[in-house]
Order: structure tokens, then C-alpha cells, then sequence
């Protein structure tokens, strides 16, 4: 596995879920109380509700619609963001993150959150884990309406963040947005093996990995 060369990194750039934070929260959230919520509105099984959800995932999935609140709270007739206060506790950091931050600070190293996630979640996970105050920057491809599965994300990105790509390191636990960063030139790339603490360990991926953060060397 290659590890990052920390001589070589001056920018890192950090996916929020999945990543710094546990995914359970949010695969609980969209999967079962989403679904519960949905039936109890319109008067359906809980399983009659996820198969008609599922029907609206196909083809949203890496578009900035699937990952925006406003349009789930169109589409379900849900308040999604109220919702998601109602399971908060869930929020959490994965293991030994806040280590990393307070090493990257120590070495010198810019740490820039880069997620798709919608503002209003951002700032509710913010709220409950002040993350946004362990690194430099924190940025939501809302903000530039571009997923970062689209290269003109990037673009807006540098635009923002004027930052070297090859002394860039990505981590990410989306194999789409991973590629994407390769597409556009950034040079380290790291990806989560085990991004949801409640299931199992993903493996398949072309990218160097790591399960925890204490598996990074300095």
C-alpha cells in the first residue's frame, strides 16, 4: 500500500462522511428512518415506502440532487432536515480522527473538508461535533452547485483554494469522487475501507486504503 510522503503534501483534502465522520448516521437516516418516516406520511408499509424511494434513487445517484435536502423534502413531502435532528445522536467522529486533524495542524498541513453534503447538514453536524473548528476550511460542492463527482467541482475548488495538485492528498471513501480527483490531476488519493462502523469492510477499490486513521504514519 502506498502511504502518503508528508514532505511531499501541503493541502489535504478531507470528504466529511464516511471519512472524518461515522457513515451510520447517515445510511441509518436514508435507509430506515426516511423510509419510517415516509410510510407513516403516506399511509404505507414501511417496506411499500423504501421500494418507492428506491424508484427515486435511480439515476440521482453522483448528481448534486442526490445529495440535496431541498429536493428530497420536495420529492417525499418530508421535512428532511428537521428529520435528521431526530436521530442526531448518531453523529460521530471515526476513530482516531480527531488525532489526525491535531497532527496535520502540528506539521503545518492545510486540512480542507470537501463534501457533497447539503449546508443544513453540515451545519447540524458541525453543531454536534464541532469538526469545523479542527480544520482550516470547510466547503460543500452545494456551494458551487457541481458535484464532486464532476470535474468543474475541482475547477471551483482550486479557484477557492489555490492548491498545488501534486502536492494535494485526497481521502475520500467514494471510489466516483476518487476517480474524479485522479481525472483532474490531484496526486495522492487515499480512500475508507470501513466507513460505516456497523458494516463490514469494504476491499474493493484500486486506491490505497486505510480502516482507521491510526494506520498513517508520520
Amino acid at each position: 500500500m502506498t502511504m502518503p510522503e508528508w514532505q511531499e503534501i501541503d493541502t489535504v483534502l478531507l470528504d466529511m462522511d464516511g471519512t472524518l465522520l461515522d457513515l451510520h448516521f447517515d445510511n441509518y437516516f436514508w435507509l430506515e428512518h426516511v423510509p419510517s418516516k415516509y410510510a407513516e406520511h403516506h399511509g404505507l408499509t414501511e417496506e411499500e415506502a423504501l421500494a418507492e424511494l428506491n424508484k427515486s434513487f435511480v439515476g440521482l445517484r453522483g448528481t448534486l440532487n442526490w445529495y440535496c435536502l431541498d429536493h428530497w423534502s420536495e420529492l417525499t413531502g418530508l421535512p428532511i432536515a428537521e428529520l435528521k435532528r431526530d436521530v442526531q445522536e448518531k453523529i460521530g467522529f471515526r476513530p482516531h480522527v480527531e488525532d489526525f486533524l491535531d497532527t496535520m495542524k502540528r506539521l503545518g498541513k492545510r486540512t480542507v473538508i470537501v463534501t457533497n453534503a447539503h449546508r443544513d447538514s453540515v451545519n447540524l453536524k458541525m453543531e454536534r461535533t464541532g469538526l469545523d473548528k479542527l480544520v482550516d476550511h470547510v466547503i460543500s460542492s452545494h456551494d458551487y452547485q457541481e458535484p464532486k463527482e464532476s470535474q468543474a467541482f475541482w475547477d471551483h475548488l482550486q479557484r477557492e483554494e489555490p492548491f498545488d495538485k501534486d502536492r494535494t492528498l485526497l481521502i475520500d471513501d467514494s471510489q466516483a469522487v476518487l476517480e474524479s480527483a485522479e481525472k483532474w490531476g490531484i496526486h495522492w488519493l487515499l480512500t475508507i475501507f470501513h466507513p460505516d462502523s456497523q458494516k463490514a469492510p469494504v476491499t474493493d477499490s484500486r486506491f490505497p486504503g486505510i480502516h482507521h486513521f491510526d494506520e498513517i504514519k508520520f
